[in-house]
C-alpha cells in the first residue's frame, strides 16, 4: 500500500519545513516539500530530502551497544539500562548529581527532545551546558540592546526598499528567504550582500560588498560615523527611544573614517552610500550567524542593532534588524516539560570550553557524559581536547542513530529513532512564525527506541517514573498551554499539520523594549560591556605576530548537502575535505584546483584539496565544518574554544592559520 502523508521537517534550521513523505509496505520511500505549507510551499532543500536515507541506511544503529575491552558487542535494553541506571545511582550517591555531564545540541528541533533535561532535572540536576556554538553572542547583543531577540515575518519584506543581507548566505541556509529576495527585487526593492565570500545570495545582489572577516562591526561603525557627518540620523527616534547615545558619538569621534576602512578593508566611499541607503528607510537587515562567531562577535552584533536604531529602522514595516526570532519559541511552556524546580544541585560549563571544564572539574569530577542530540567530537571546537576529556571519563553514554565519531568513543551507545519513527512538533526561532506537526510514520528498525522510551525505563529504574507517566500527546499538551488561552489547540494543529503563532510580525512596533530603561540601550549602565572598536583576537589589529606566522583568515561555513556533521556519511560518493582559497592566496602559493594542501595552527592541522574561491576577500580561507574524521575531519582541529565577548557565543571563524602544498 501506497500513501502519501504530511510530515514535518526536523533539522534545527532557518526553513522549518512541512513534507509530503511517501509510506510503502511501511517504510519511507520519498520525501517531498508540502505544497500547502504557508512559508514552504513544496520546494525543500536536499538536506531534507536525505531524511530518507538516514531512516533506511543500512548503517543505522538497531541494538544497544557496549564497549568490552575496546570493542562494541550488542548488548539487550534490559543490561544496557540497568547498568547505566546503577551507575547513575552510585554516581549520585558517591560524587552527587553534578558529577554527570549532560552534553547536548540541537541536531533535531523536537519539541519533545527537550525531556531530557525533565530526566535530569528529577534525577536531580547535573552539571548542564550554557551558551551556544551557533548562535549565542549574537542573541545575548540582542537582549542587551533591545530586551531580546526578535524579527520580522517573512512578508514584511514587501515592505522594505532596501534590503541589506550581511553575512548571511540565505541560498545555501535559508531557501525560502532567497526566493522572498528574488520577488523583491522583481517589486524594485534594491538588495546589497555584506560577506567575505562572494556567494550564491551576492550574485543575485544589486550591489556586493566584499569585506575582512570578523570587521564587520567596525563597518556598521563606518556606516554611523558617515550619518553622523552627513546628517542622517533618525533624531526623533534617538531621542525618544534610545539612551547612551553619546556613548556612541564619543567612541566614534576616538577613530577616523580612512582607518575604519583600513581595519574592514572597505573603501570610504562604500560606507558613504551605505549611510545614504540606512537613511531612505524603510531599510531591512538580515544578519547571518558566521559574523558573530569571533571574541568580539556580541559587539559585532550591537553595533549593527545601533547603525539600525539610529537610521530609525526598528519598529518600522519593512525594517528591522533580523537577527532571530524568540518569540516563536517563546510561545511554548517549557517548564512544564522540563521541571526546573526539580533541580536540587546544578553546575554549568560553557558550551565551547566544556572539554577543558571536564578535564579541570573538582568537587565534583565528572565520572559520566551523557551525549543527546549532537556530535560534539566533530563539532566543539578544538578537537584534540575534546578527544582527551570525552576518552578521559569513566563512564560515555551516547544516544545516536549512527556510529558518529562521539559514538566511537563511549562506553554505550544507545540507537534512537529518527523523526519519521516518532511523534513530535517542529518550530524554528530563526525565519517563520509557524508550527508544524509531525507524526510517526513508520516503525523504528531493530531495536531502535525513541529517546523518550529511554528516559522512561532509567526513571524507572531511578525512582521517579511516575513524572514520565505520560503519553506523547500528553507532554504536547503541556507545552501547548499557553496557546490554548489563546484559542490555539494541540489538535488543531495535528489536524491542520502547520499553524501560525501568535507573535508580533513587527517587533517593537509599540516602541516598547524589554530593556530596563524600556528603550534601545547603547549604554553599559547594567553590568554590560560597552561598545568597543573592538577587532577578532585572531588578527593583525590584535596579535601581530601570530598574524605573521599564520597570515589566513579561516571560515568554517555551514555545508550545502550535511545539517552540520549528519549527512556526510550518506553521500553516494566519500567526501573530502574541501580547502576553498583566495586568488590571491593559489597566486601567492602557485595552487591549482585540487591540489593536496595542508593548513594548520598551533592547535592542530587538516589535510584537503584546493578549491579557488576567485571572488573571496583576499587572504580568505574556507573548509565547511561538520566532515568526520574518516574523511579527514574534523575542522575544528584547527578551531580555537575560547567564548566570545559576552560568553556565549563561539569563536569558530576566529581562527588564523597558514597553509602549504603537499608533494
Amino acid at each position: 500500500m501506497v500513501e502519501i502523508r504530511q510530515a514535518a521537517c526536523p533539522l534545527n534550521c532557518w526553513d522549518s519545513c512541512g513534507f509530503n513523505v511517501t509510506v510503502e509496505n511501511n517504510r519511507v520511500t520519498q520525501v517531498e516539500g508540502d505544497p500547502s505549507h504557508p512559508i514552504t510551499r513544496g520546494k525543500i532543500c536536499g538536506r531534507g530530502r536525505m531524511l530518507e536515507a538516514r531512516t533506511n541506511t543500512k548503517q543505522r544503529l538497531l541494538h544497544p551497544l557496549k564497549k568490552i575491552n575496546g570493542t562494541f558487542e550488542q548488548i539487550s535494553w534490559e543490561q544496557a539500562l540497568n547498568e547505566i541506571a546503577a551507575k547513575l545511582i552510585k554516581i549520585k550517591e558517591t560524587y552527587g548529581s553534578t558529577a554527570v555531564l549532560h552534553s547536548h545540541d540541537y541536531a533535531n528541533n523536537g519539541l519533545l527532545k527537550n525531556l531530557d533535561q525533565r530526566f535530569f532535572n528529577c534525577y536531580g540536576g547535573v552539571t548542564e551546558l550554557y551558551g551556544s556554538l551557533c548562535w549565542g553572542a549574537g542573541i545575548e547583543a540582542q537582549k542587551w540592546d533591545f530586551g531580546d531577540a526578535h524579527s520580522h515575518e517573512p512578508n514584511d519584506l514587501n515592505n522594505s526598499k532596501n534590503i541589506i543581507v550581511w553575512g548571511r548566505n540565505v541560498a545555501r541556509t535559508n531557501m525560502h528567504f532567497y526566493e522572498k529576495l528574488l520577488e523583491a527585487k522583481k517589486r524594485g526593492a534594491k538588495l546589497i550582500v555584506i560577506d567575505p565570500v562572494f556567494n550564491a545570495t551576492a550574485k543575485i545582489a544589486d550591489d556586493y560588498i566584499s569585506i575582512k572577516p570578523g570587521m564587520d562591526g567596525l563597518l556598521a561603525a563606518g556606516i554611523i560615523k558617515e550619518m553622523l557627518r552627513l546628517g542622517l540620523e533618525d533624531h526623533a527616534f534617538i531621542e525618544q527611544y534610545t539612551i547612551g547615545f553619546e556613548d556612541v558619538v564619543q567612541l566614534l569621534g576616538s577613530i577616523t573614517i580612512e582607518k575604519l576602512s583600513e581595519m574592514t578593508e572597505v573603501p570610504c566611499e562604500v560606507m558613504t552610500n551605505l549611510a545614504h541607503i540606512y537613511a531612505d528607510k524603510p531599510t531591512s537587515t538580515f544578519m547571518g550567524l558566521g559574523l558573530q562567531r569571533y571574541k568580539n562577535g556580541g559587539n559585532t552584533i550591537r553595533f549593527i542593532d545601533a547603525l539600525v536604531a539610529v537610521s530609525g529602522n526598528i519598529g518600522m514595516a519593512g525594517g528591522g534588524a533580523n537577527y532571530a526570532n524568540l518569540q516563536v519559541g517563546q510561545s511554548f511552556v517549557f517548564e512544564e516539560l522540563t521541571l526546573p524546580n526539580r533541580r536540587q544541585n546544578s553546575r554549568q560549563f560553557s558550551i565551547m570550553e566544556q572539554s577543558e571544564e571536564v578535564l579541570n572539574a573538582i568537587n565534583p569530577e565528572i565520572q559520566m557524559i551523557v551525549v543527546t542530540c549532537g556530535n560534539p567530537l566533530t563539532q566543539v571546537p578544538d578537537t584534540k581536547v575534546v578527544e582527551e576529556a570525552f576518552s578521559k571519563v569513566a563512564s560515555l553514554v551516547v544516544i545516536e542513530q549512527f556510529m558518529t565519531d562521539t559514538a566511537q568513543l563511549a562506553d554505550y551507545v544507545l540507537p534512537t529513532t529518527t523523526a519519521f519513527e516518532e511523534e513530535d512538533i517542529y518550530y524554528s526561532s530563526m525565519y517563520h512564525h509557524y508550527v508544524n506537526y509531525g507524526p510517526q510514520l513508520v516503525p523504528a528498525p531493530g531495536e531502535a527506541k525513541p529517546d523518550l522510551w529511554i528516559w522512561t525505563e532509567l526513571a524507572n529504574r531511578l525512582g521517579f517514573g511516575a513524572d514520565f507517566d505520560f503519553t506523547r500527546k500528553q507532554f504536547l499538551k503541556m507545552a501547548f498551554q499557553a496557546l490554548e488561552t489563546k484559542g490555539l489547540s494541540l489538535e488543531t494543529l495535528i489536524e491542520k499539520h502547520t499553524l501560525e503563532l501568535p507573535v508580533k510580525a513587527i517587533p517593537w512596533q509599540d516602541r516598547k523594549f524589554k530593556t530596563p530603561t524600556g528603550k534601545v540601550e547603547f549604554t553599559a549602565r547594567f553590568g554590560q560591556k560597552p561598545l568597543t572598536l573592538a577587532v577578532p583576537e585572531e588578527s593583525k589589529w590584535a596579535n601581530p605576530q601570530l598574524a605573521e606566522k599564520y597570515p589566513y583568515s579561516l571560515l568554517t561555513i555551514h555545508p550545502l548537502r550535511s545539517n552540520h556533521s549528519q549527512n556526510y556519511h550518506l553521500f553516494a560518493a566519500a567526501p573530502k575535505v574541501k580547502v576553498e582559497v583566495a586568488r590571491n592566496i593559489s597566486d601567492r602559493l602557485g595552487l591549482q584546483k585540487d591540489d593536496l594542501v595542508r593548513v594548520w595552527n598551533d592547535r592542530g592541522e587538516v589535510k584537503g584539496y584546493i578549491a579557488i574561491a576567485a571572488s573571496a576577500h583576499p587572504d580568505t580561507i574556507n573548509i565547511d565544518e561538520g566532515i568526520w574524521k574518516r574523511f579527514g575531519g574534523s575542522v575544528n582541529n584547527l578551531t580555537s574554544s575560547r567564548p566570545s565577548d559576552n560568553g556565549l557565543g563561539s569563536t569558530l571563524y576566529d581562527c588564523l592559520v597558514n597553509l602549504e602544498k603537499i608533494n
